[in-house]
């Protein structure tokens, strides 16, 4: 996989505040780059996040079978912004007052372990991105989630209750646990 240069994020950033702008404002285009680095054209996961006085405003993503990085942020910022059932439908009036991030992942793998002591210490909080899932259900949390949580069990056990499983799932050997890593910015 590429490295992301200074400015393919700032032009990912740009894009992604010129879809929503673009959405709130039926006059405006989308602000396409015309040539843009290979890394760009890539097929990796992506989330946008918006925070608003730095509360969460919404979050969406997509882990597998992503479209190129320069879709990816078009779709997940205008989902981000009008379709995370979390919230509201974001505002014009709201917009000047949100800071975009952009998370740009690596391929998920599946962590092995043998009990919940052993998942514990090969957690890396603030590095991996956590996916937990069973049957249907199925929840992430980027890195960047690490750090509302006092330790690796309490932030198991929110992700558990977010993908809808028991509190205590990732104990389960029926739980798949897989892990990614990500850049960030904003």
């Amino acid at each position: 996989m590429s490295v992301l240069m200074d400015e393919d994020k700032k032009l990912l950033i740009k894009l992604a505040r010129s879809a929503i702008e673009n959405k709130l404002d039926t006059g405006s285009k989308i602000d396409k780059p015309k040539e843009t680095s290979p890394v760009l054209d890539e097929k990796r996961g992506c989330f946008v996040s918006l925070h608003k006085n730095g509360l969460l405003r919404g979050c969406i993503g997509v882990i597998e079978n992503p479209p190129s990085l320069v879709s990816g942020v078009i779709d997940n910022a205008l989902s981000a912004a009008f379709h995370d059932p979390r919230f509201s439908p974001l505002t014009k009036e709201e917009l000047p007052d949100v800071d975009i991030e952009v998370s740009v992942l690596t391929v998920p793998k599946i962590l092995d372990f043998k009990d919940g002591e052993d998942l514990k210490r090969k957690l890396k909080p603030g590095v991996h991105g956590v996916i937990l899932s069973r049957g249907y259900n199925s929840a992430t949390f980027l890195p960047q989630v690490w750090n509302q949580f006092d330790d690796k069990e309490e932030f198991l056990e929110a992700l558990c209750l977010k993908a809808g499983m028991e509190r205590k799932c990732w104990m389960n050997k029926k739980t798949t646990v897989m892990v990614y890593e990500a850049e960030y910015f904003s």
